[in-house]
């Protein structure tokens, strides 16, 4: 069994009190690795080795730093099977699906930033009024400077890819980090502090320490030499984040929940818009938090659009994640098999219609390998109240819902309906529409025609109860630096 380590000032270290947890393959249900449980302790020392290491990384050329995150993302790369069977095992997402998305994606994000951060600009203002009898010229410039340590905490849907899209833009501008990757997904950060340590990455720049929330995010959020957390994962932990963390004043970046619309109006070609309907629904098993788990559709063609749904769901059956034939995965835990199946039963309470699926596969349906995994089969429900749970909550696995909607206004209401304002998906091919209604939208993100494309020099980020700030190009980069101004009298 393999056992985890935390990463600390450039070396493999053990929890100082020597607690570790269970690693679970969520596709076959057993054990397959162990990992630190650490504290405040080691967080402590995590962060005395980033405040060690800042001074130097921050006065580092901007060219070497890029340099050395270059050499990480081409590491990834070369990398890439051992790295997507890791993040299958950990997640019991396809190993297609790691091989072809999430780390590629990974090794963008470090590419990404570590080329963008050549390439910054500072303002400057030629000021020709100023207080009377003390001249009238000036110049103003603005530098921007790292901020120091970061707290970087990344969620289980997507770890390696998530964890450096916060990694590369907070060490690309001069900070050093403290990373807490998910207890329930660790492993592929564990291969990328070894990957670091093969970069030639600094002591201390990087450090990544393993545990829960409680234990180990708690005690980085909380610690007062971080003065910068970058965080994604859930609404409630976010709501923690920012009642703790706002008093001491701290920047914060949280990425949350979502309970996206997908809207399908009846001039939208059904061709291209079922199937990606389809795949915004059940991606990553619905456990990506973009994905399209409400779909509104205009009423002359809600029926086609059921039935699409319906019968594409039908197709996609869950497999051995490690087959590179599978396409539908197992869930991340047990735990979290459990929380959407208690979803799918409101529905059936609430008098929903469960077309197909709303169970979870049988065990004969399976490959023997995985007869003991945390699968659900692909549902798609119509008939319940916009205002239920069901609709409003977010429940971040293969469920779907479906809405008729008679007009515009009304597709907008219900689009909006949800605490929730992260991402948004419509369908027309009336241009006119499609650029009124996507301005009337709560959504950080909004795509037309397609869906999950993604541009890394666009901000990112959602609105209302999905978080606050944005990451993604010349955002992340202000966002881990401090504007400093500089006025100059002539």
């Amino acid at each position: 069994m393999d056992t985890i380590a935390n990463f600390i000032g450039g070396q493999f270290t053990r929890p100082v009190a020597g607690r570790y947890l269970d690693n679970h393959d969520p596709a076959t249900g057993a054990v397959y690795s162990r990992l630190p449980d650490s504290d405040t302790a080691d967080v402590a020392a995590a962060v005395g080795a980033a405040r060690q290491a800042f001074p130097a990384w921050s006065a580092t050329p901007a060219r070497e730093r890029s340099r050395l995150l270059l050499r990480l993302a081409d590491l990834v790369e070369a990398n890439l099977d051992r790295l997507a069977r890791a993040e299958s095992i950990d997640t019991g997402k396809p190993v297609s699906l790691a091989r072809a998305v999430d780390i590629p994606r990974a090794a963008d994000n470090l590419r990404f930033f570590a080329t963008a951060v050549l390439h910054t600009q500072s303002d400057f203002h030629d000021t020709d009024e100023g207080t009377p009898g003390q001249g009238g010229r000036a110049v103003n410039y603005t530098l921007r400077r790292p901020r120091g340590v970061c707290g970087l905490i990344s969620p289980w849907n997507l770890p390696l890819y998530l964890l450096t899209w916060k990694i590369a833009p907070a060490l690309a501008t001069g900070n050093t980090a403290v990373a807490k990757p998910s207890e329930v997904t660790p492993m592929t950060a564990f291969l990328l502090s070894q990957l670091a340590v093969e970069a030639g990455l600094p002591p201390g720049v990087l450090n990544v320490v393993h545990g829960t929330g409680p234990g180990a995010g708690a005690a980085i959020v909380t610690h007062p030499d971080v003065p910068t957390i970058s965080f994604t994962g859930s609404t409630a932990t976010g709501k923690w984040i920012a009642a703790t963390a706002g008093p001491m004043f701290k920047r914060l970046s949280l990425e949350l929940g979502g309970k996206n619309p997908l809207l399908i109006f009846a001039d939208a070609d059904l061709a291209r818009a079922i199937p990606t309907a389809v795949r915004a629904a059940f991606t990553n098993q619905g456990q990506i938090c973009l994905c399209g788990s409400r779909v509104l559709v205009e009423r002359t063609i809600f029926r086609q659009v059921l039935d699409g749904l319906v019968e594409g769901a039908q197709r996609l059956h869950p497999g051995d994640p490690l087959d590179p034939a599978t396409t539908q995965g197992s869930l991340a835990s047990r735990q979290h098999l459990d929380k959407v199946a208690s979803y799918v039963q409101i529905a059936r309470e609430l008098g929903g219609t469960i077309h197909g699926g709303g169970a979870a596969p049988s065990a004969s349906s399976l490959p023997e390998r995985v007869r003991g995994g945390a699968f659900y089969l692909p549902t798609v429900i119509s008939g319940l109240e916009p205002g239920c749970r069901v609709e409003q909550e977010e429940i971040f696995g293969p469920v779907v819902t479906v809405q008729p909607f008679d007009s515009d206004d009304q597709a907008i209401t219900l689009a909006n309906s949800t605490p929730y304002g992260l991402a948004a998906t419509l369908f027309t091919q009336d241009a006119t529409r499609a650029h009124r209604v996507a301005a009337r939208l709560d959504a950080g993100i909004i795509w037309v025609n397609c869906w999950l494309l993604r541009d890394l020099r666009t901000p990112f980020g959602g609105m209302k109860q999905s978080g606050l700030g944005r990451e993604g190009g010349a955002e992340a980069l202000r966002f881990f630096t401090e504007p400093r101004n500089v006025c100059i009298g002539l």
